[in-house]
């Protein structure tokens, strides 16, 4: 008999961070070096297309794996995944509103950006790997972290009505919090 405990809780956002379809370019450049070597009228040998398949799909297997590990976000009703970080959704205080000024666009360069704007992003990633016009920020136990997601969107739909039923559709005053990087960031 299986509890309630004992299944994955269903994802209310998930992105992978990298489809496995980019792997089919391992045999997309095998097939392409067969048809150079029908059109150039020389012998044809599986040699080269045989090197082509494996390397380009191992190669791009790799990337596309790390990806799926560092670069992928799950929300569930418990916990938001940024890659291998985890942060439960009970520490989560407040939700930033969209910024005024995305920071990635001269046009906007006359608009200072946000204090949160330049706060960590989740993960452990040294920077967000999304454009950061598609970034925001949550606050939790007293620090600031910028979430992402390339459907920013999406994942703000789902992560507001979480946290506005636990501490209301404002929450805390989190502008004054402590920046100390010993600190888990809050989101």
């Amino acid at each position: 008999m299986t509890t309630a405990r004992d299944t994955n809780p269903k994802p209310l956002f998930y992105e992978p961070g990298a489809s496995w379809w980019w792997v089919m370019g391992g045999p997309l450049a095998a097939a392409s070096m067969i048809l150079i070597e029908v059109w150039s009228g020389a012998a044809i040998s599986l040699v080269v297309p045989l090197i082509f398949l494996v390397l380009v799909s191992a190669f791009v297997w790799l990337q596309v794996k790390a990806a799926r590990i560092h670069v992928s976000v799950e929300l569930t009703e418990d916990a938001l995944r940024q890659g291998t970080e985890t942060v439960l959704v009970r520490e989560i205080v407040k939700v930033y509103p969209e910024p005024e000024n995305p920071g990635n666009s001269d046009k906007y360069s006359d608009k200072p950006l946000a204090r949160w704007q330049e706060s960590r992003a989740l993960g452990e990633l040294v920077g967000i790997p999304r454009p950061p016009d598609r970034n925001w920020s949550q606050a939790h136990r007293g620090r600031t972290a910028q979430a992402w997601a390339r459907r920013h969107r999406h994942l703000r739909a789902a992560l507001t009505p979480l946290v506005q039923e636990r501490v209301g559709p404002a929450g805390p005053d989190v502008d004054d919090v402590d920046q100390d990087d010993d600190a888990r960031p809050e989101l």
